[in-house]
């Protein structure tokens, strides 16, 4: 039992909470943090974590209680908790469940006590979309009747106030679609669910019940997320709507569907690029559902949404959803919604947004506990931080604060240190990935290796795809339009050169890259090429936030050592 004076963790009355990593007890501190509160920085030897009310529901959905929170921050803390931090606590996650929303005959009802819904009621934007919002119903205490269309709107409005409804207001079945997963794969390979996808589709579905049929499933990048939809789908079988984010991840799910489930070619729709086919199961493009002749005018496919009676549909890399999606779905609450991602971190702030309308996080298993049982690559993560020439830092001294960015960014010191890592790394497929298409085509030239961006057309990325995994292409230099579901098996290292400023998001993203597991010793290598000293680097602390949480850690390597390897 550790003293108080030795216990890693401080808690502030702002809902912060510091730890210090050089004490003991810290790496399993960390570990339990993560189901209440996210990282937000690293300074030094010290994370600092945030408690808010997003964290705590998520919390309380997996099935943790005030008490539960309080119990594991007293067991790490080095003094008391803040009067104020643990009330705050208690009226967050206290709220988690004073509303539900069930189905009373033909009836949509909001119960919860009489004193919060009289209140609730008065509320402007809750009131209209109330069918009866006259005090009396409300005092009642038989609950109050919502109107059938306003069953999302409601939700993310209630979220919005500080009060998350528990939906169990049930889903319809949705047009019946007869479909089995394989158990040899159409390329003649045994096929069967690891244990923890068959967690995350038994939770995910809960036998059919109010329970289940609405939420996120987080699981690492390589770990198989496809399969979970692909297993979700047969489990209730039922016409399908599979949204993701790009034509390459539409292929890719329709490859994996062919070759894993009993579905043929013509059950299978393509809706992106030049094609609109609407079959049983369509997988679609968010871009092509936001996409529209003028700002003004009006979304030209979202009536894809109501094309068929989808019993599901599935939202790939659920953290990029986009505002108009989030409206849409906000009017198909009785269709039941799997969000599939790496990550529930959203740098836009619409969090609450993916948990009131698709669901909370329903299952997690976390990066470190795949990697453990050798589904996922281990990763050896290295941040080598290099200096600005004299002539880029007399240019960067003087430049606005966003040039400075990019001029760190696009040091050209880096080039030799790219170098470098290809011989270090030689005869290993090998990704190049950067945010700057000016520096990559100029990387790419200089390497005489080919280059992917969102210039290229579709055909021909898919082409150089292909080359890539045969070992055709053994380096490949690519934007970030690779950030997301490309499936590079054999890619077992990266190096980044440039990134979108501090986006923890896609340092998860490009991880993921060459997370798949491998032939032998099963390891992968991500090296980011960073500016010491200036803005770059402190974006780039930012970026790794995610993974530290995760568990991984960014070995510091200096330019000279790079080159010495």
């Amino acid at each position: 039992m550790l003293e108080p004076s030795s216990k890693p963790l401080i808690v502030q009355s702002d809902m912060t909470l510091l730890l210090n990593m050089k004490q003991a007890g810290a790496e399993e501190a960390a570990g339990r943090l993560l189901a209440f509160a996210e990282l937000v920085k690293r300074p030094g030897g010290w994370h600092t974590y945030r408690m808010t009310a997003m964290t705590l529901w998520q919390a309380c959905a997996s099935g943790m209680a005030a008490e539960d929170v309080i119990a594991l921050l007293m067991k790490y803390a080095s003094s008391s908790i803040p009067g104020y931090t643990e009330m705050s606590i208690r009226k967050w996650m206290g709220r988690y469940g004073k509303l539900h929303l069930e189905q009373a005959e033909d009836k949509l009802m909001l119960s919860g006590s009489a004193e919060l819904l009289a209140e609730l009621a008065l509320h402007p934007e809750i009131g209209p979309k109330l069918a009866s919002p006259d005090l009396a119903a409300c005092l009642s205490g038989l609950g109050v009747e919502v109107r059938g269309e306003e069953r999302g709107l409601l939700k993310q409005e209630l979220a919005r106030l500080g009060y998350p409804v528990i939906d169990q207001a049930g889903y319809h079945a949705g047009e019946a679609l007869k479909v089995q997963l394989r158990e040899v794969t159409r390329q003649g390979k045994p096929f069967e669910l690891r244990a923890y996808q068959q967690q995350a589709v038994d939770v995910f579905c809960a036998e059919g019940s109010v329970h289940g049929g609405s939420g996120v499933v987080v699981l690492p990048c390589g770990a198989g997320k496809t399969v979970v939809g692909l297993a979700a789908l047969a489990k209730l079988s039922s016409a399908t709507l599979i949204l993701t984010s790009s034509t390459t991840s539409v292929q890719q799910w329709k490859r994996e569907l062919l070759d894993k489930t009993t579905l043929l070619e013509e059950h299978i729709g393509e809706y992106a690029g030049g094609l609109k086919q609407v079959r049983p199961v369509t997988i679609a493009t968010y871009q092509i559902l936001t996409s529209r002749k003028a700002k003004s005018a009006a979304y030209q496919h979202m009536n894809l949404f109501s094309e068929r009676d989808w019993g599901l549909i599935i939202y790939d890399e659920v953290h990029l959803l986009p505002a108009p999606v989030f409206r849409m779905t906000a009017d198909i609450q009785a269709t039941r919604r799997l969000g599939l991602t790496a990550t529930l971190v959203r740098e836009d702030g619409c969090a609450e947004d993916v948990f009131s309308l698709i669901g909370p996080k329903q299952y997690e298993w976390l990066w470190k506990a795949v990697e453990a049982e050798g589904h996922i690559a281990a990763v050896h993560c290295t941040e080598i931080r290099i200096p600005l020439g004299e002539d880029v830092r007399t240019r960067y001294a003087a430049a606005a604060p966003r040039s400075q960015l990019r001029l760190a960014a696009e040091n050209p010191s880096k080039a030799s240190v790219i170098r470098e890592l290809l011989k270090r790394h030689e005869g290993v497929p090998t990704l190049i990935i950067g945010q700057y298409l000016d520096q990559l085509h100029a990387v790419a030239e200089a390497l005489a290796i080919p280059v992917i961006t969102g210039e290229l057309e579709q055909d021909k990325r898919q082409l150089l795809y292909d080359r890539f995994r045969s070992g055709e292409v053994p380096v490949l230099a690519v934007s970030r339009v690779a950030n997301f579901a490309v499936d590079l098996p054999d890619a077992a290292v990266a190096i980044q050169i440039s990134g979108s400023y501090g986006s923890r998001q896609e340092e998860a993203q490009r991880i993921g890259r060459i997370l798949r597991p491998k032939q032998g010793r099963n390891e992968a290598w991500f090296y980011t090429v960073v500016s010491d000293g200036t803005k770059e680097l402190d974006f780039a602390l930012r970026r790794q936030l995610f993974m530290v949480e995760q568990g991984y850690r960014y070995a510091l390597e200096s330019r000279e050592a790079a080159l010495l390897e």
